[in-house]
C-alpha cells in the first residue's frame, strides 16, 4: 500500500467533509437573511440573531479546519520521503489523539448538550429562547453528523496506517 496516497486521498476526503460546514454555515446565514426580511411573526423574527451567530460559527470552523487539512496535506510529500516509518508513526499517535477527543466531544459532550437544549425547550417558553434552543439543537446535530463522518474516515486511515507499519 502506498502511505503516500493513503494519506493524501484520507486528507482530501476530510477537506470535503470540511467544505460541508461552509455549506451549512452558509445555509444558516441565508435562513437568518430570510427570517429578517421575510419573518412577520416574533418566532420568525427571534431566529435571526440564533441563525446568524451558527452561520458565522460553521463558517469560522469550515474555514479553520479547511486551512488545516490543507496545510497538513502539503507537508505529507516531504514527511514520507524524508523518513516513511516515522510518518506513519506520528500520523497513528496523531489519529489515535484525535479518535479519543472525538470519542468524547461528538460521541458524549455533543449528545448530551442536544438533550439539555431539548429538555429545556420544555421549560423556557420565550420566542427568543426556544428559537436560540432549536438553532443550538440544529447547530449541535450538524457538527455531530459531520463529525461522525470524519471519525469514521480516520478509523480506516488509522488501520491503514497500522497495516503499513507491521
Amino acid at each position: 500500500m502506498d502511505i503516500l496516497k493513503a494519506s493524501t486521498d484520507w486528507a482530501k476526503a476530510e477537506m470535503l467533509s470540511n467544505s460541508a460546514f461552509l455549506l451549512f454555515g452558509a445555509l444558516f446565514l441565508a435562513a437568518s437573511i430570510a427570517f429578517w426580511q421575510v419573518g412577520r411573526t416574533d418566532m420568525a423574527r427571534a431566529y435571526v440573531m440564533p441563525t446568524l451567530v451558527s452561520g458565522v460559527l460553521l463558517l469560522i470552523l469550515g474555514t479553520g479546519l479547511l486551512y488545516g487539512t490543507w496545510n497538513t496535506l502539503a507537508g505529507y510529500g516531504p514527511a514520507v520521503a524524508q523518513d516513511a516509518p516515522a510518518f506513519v508513526a506520528s500520523e497513528i499517535t496523531r489519529a489515535d489523539r484525535t479518535i479519543a477527543q472525538y470519542g468524547t466531544a461528538v460521541f458524549k459532550v455533543i449528545p448530551l448538550l442536544i438533550v439539555v437544549a431539548a429538555a429545556l425547550i420544555i421549560v423556557l417558553n420565550g420566542p427568543a429562547w426556544r428559537a436560540g434552543l432549536i438553532t443550538t439543537i440544529a447547530f449541535l446535530s450538524i457538527v455531530m453528523l459531520v463529525d461522525s463522518n470524519a471519525s469514521g474516515r480516520l478509523e480506516a486511515y488509522r488501520q491503514q496506517l497500522a497495516a503499513t507499519s507491521r
